[in-house]
C-alpha cells in the first residue's frame, strides 16, 4: 500500500500538530507493515522528515503553501502525480481529489465552542474548512474522545468514520537529567525552583488571567512567594493577560518566557512546583502529559480532553472557580507528601501514552480505508 503523510506544516510553524506528525512519522517507520510511505514537504523546507535508513519512506516537495485559499485544488494536482492509496492529512485539510482514499486528523472543535476566543478571520477560515474536510474524508482521526463526540454531536459525522487516537508525548520529556542540567537551566533564565508554571500559547482559551488572578490570591492568602512563569508564544487577543498583571501589581513575579527550547522547557517541568493548565477547552493538552513524564504535579481544567490524559492523577477543576484554584495551588505547594503522590501517579499515568501505540493504531485505519 502507498500512503502519502503531508507534512508541510513544520515549515510554517512548529506547534502541537507540526510536533504530531514529525512523531508519528517517525513511529510509522519503526513499524513492519510492508508499506511504502511518501512524506511531503515544503520544497523550502531544509529538514528532512523521514525516518533515517528507511527505504520504504520518500520524499516530495510541494509548491502549494499551508493554509492557501486555492489549496484544495492545487494540493491535488501535485500529489496525483504519486497514486496513493491513502493520503493522511495531520492538519485536517485534505485535497478535493490526488489520492484514493484521505485521512484527516481533527485535533479539536474549540473554535466552534469559543468562536470569541479567534480573530473573526481564523473563524471564518477554521468554520468554512471543518464542515467540508469531515463530509469528505474517509476516515477521521480525533486526538482523544471529548473531540470524537464534538465531531459527531456538533457536525454529524458519523460514529463509525470517527476513531479516537490518544498522541504521545516528545520522548525528550521523559529522558534523564542530572540536577546541575536542570539547575543551569533555571539559572540561566531566573526562574528559581518551585515556581507556578504554565505552559501554551498566549490567547484566550488558555485562560491565563484566571491563572493570573489565582496566584495574585496565592500570594496574598498563603504567602507563597514562589514566581508564576507562563512559556509560550504571543498568540492572539493576548492583551488581558499582561493587563491583568499589571492591573494586579505582579509585574515583578509574573515571567514570561518565549523562544525557550523542548531541553529548557522538559528542565523547567523538573523545576516547577506544579503545573497549572486552567484552558477552558484542550483537544489533547500535550503540557499536562509532557509535565507527567517529567514528575511534575499537575492541576488541569475538567474540560475538554483533560480528564482524558491526566485520569486520577491530577487535580481538576473548574477553569472558572477561581478560589478552587487558588486552594488547589496552595495544597500541592505547601504539601510535599501530596505533590510527590501527585508526580509518582502521574508518572504512571504517563506510561500509558507512547508513540508506538499512536502508529500502530494510525497503521490500522491506513489499512481499513483502503480495503473498503
Amino acid at each position: 500500500m502507498h500512503i502519502g503523510i503531508d507534512c508541510r506544516l513544520p515549515t510554517y510553524q512548529m506547534g502541537g500538530i507540526s510536533q504530531y506528525t514529525i512523531h508519528l512519522i517517525a513511529a510509522l517507520g519503526e513499524l513492519e507493515t510492508g508499506d511504502e510511505y511518501t512524506i511531503f514537504h515544503n520544497r523550502r523546507e531544509t529538514r528532512d522528515f523521514r525516518p533515517p535508513g528507511r527505504h520504504s519512506f520518500l520524499r516530495s516537495n510541494l509548491w502549494t503553501p499551508c493554509h492557501h485559499r486555492y489549496e484544495r485544488y492545487t494540493l491535488g494536482v501535485e500529489i496525483a502525480r504519486h497514486h496513493l492509496d491513502v493520503l493522511h492529512s495531520p492538519d485536517f485539510i485534505p485535497p478535493s481529489f490526488g489520492a484514493s482514499r484521505r485521512v484527516i486528523t481533527v485535533h479539536d472543535l474549540n473554535f466552534i465552542h469559543f468562536p470569541e476566543f479567534l480573530t473573526p478571520e481564523s473563524h471564518r477560515y477554521y468554520t468554512n474548512q471543518i464542515e467540508w474536510a469531515v463530509s469528505v474524508a474517509d476516515h477521521i482521526i480525533a486526538d482523544s474522545e471529548a473531540t470524537r463526540l464534538d465531531l459527531i454531536d456538533l457536525l454529524g459525522a458519523s460514529p463509525a468514520a470517527v476513531t479516537t487516537i490518544h498522541l504521545a508525548a516528545n520522548p525528550i520529556y521523559s529522558a534523564a537529567y542530572s540536577a546541575a542540567e536542570i539547575r543551569a537551566t533555571t539559572q540561566a533564565l531566573g526562574t528559581g525552583e518551585g515556581f507556578v508554571l504554565g505552559v501554551g500559547t498566549l490567547e484566550p482559551r488558555k485562560n491565563w488571567p484566571l491563572l493570573i488572578r489565582a496566584y495574585a490570591d496565592l500570594r496574598r492568602q498563603y504567602d507563597v512567594a514562589v514566581p508564576l512563569v507562563l512559556v509560550g508564544g504571543r498568540g492572539w487577543i493576548y492583551e488581558e493577560i499582561f493587563q491583568t498583571i499589571a492591573r494586579l501589581d505582579l509585574g515583578p513575579h509574573v515571567m514570561h518566557l518565549s523562544g525557550v527550547t523542548d531541553i529548557q522547557l522538559a528542565h523547567l517541568y523538573r523545576a516547577a512546583g506544579v503545573l497549572a493548565f486552567p484552558s477552558y477547552t484542550e483537544g489533547f493538552g500535550l503540557p499536562a502529559l509532557e509535565a507527567m513524564h517529567a514528575g511534575c504535579p499537575v492541576i488541569v481544567s475538567n474540560r475538554g480532553s483533560l480528564p482524558e490524559v491526566v485520569g486520577d492523577t491530577a487535580l481538576k477543576l473548574d477553569p472558572t472557580d477561581l478560589e478552587g484554584w487558588v486552594e488547589a495551588l496552595a495544597k500541592v505547594l505547601m504539601d510535599r507528601d501530596y505533590a510527590d503522590t501527585l508526580a509518582r501517579a502521574g508518572l504512571e499515568q504517563a506510561k500509558e501514552f507512547t508513540w508506538r501505540k499512536t502508529a500502530m493504531a494510525t497503521s490500522a485505519i491506513y489499512h481499513e480505508v483502503s480495503a473498503k
